[in-house]
């Protein structure tokens, strides 16, 4: 069954970022009994490779991120964890 907090997260990064690349996870099972699955909150991974990346720095593209999902944040998502590339870096093979 596919979680709709997932398809939520994607439309609003594929809105926003245009990504080339999205990879999402869903890890909440690994934190079963932390404090922030009893509020319901569902923690992710998440890799994503968008233009909009080029020449901005890790914060930077964290914001953007951050930006995309903020009325979700401490709701829906606990916790997210990102690494975010621009394509040539993904093409290059560079984290």
């Amino acid at each position: 069954m596919n979680d709709p907090r997932l398809d939520k997260i994607r439309q609003r990064l594929e809105a926003a970022l245009g990504p080339a690349e999205i990879v999402l996870d869903d890890e909440s099972a690994l934190h079963a009994g932390h404090a922030g699955a009893a509020s319901g909150g569902g923690h992710y991974r998440l890799s994503i490779s968008s233009a909009k990346f080029e020449g901005l720095n890790l914060v930077m593209r964290h914001r953007l991120v951050y930006d995309s999902v903020a009325d979700m944040m401490h709701k829906e998502i606990h916790a997210l964890a990102i690494t975010a590339m621009a394509p040539s870096e993904r093409n290059a093979g560079t984290p």
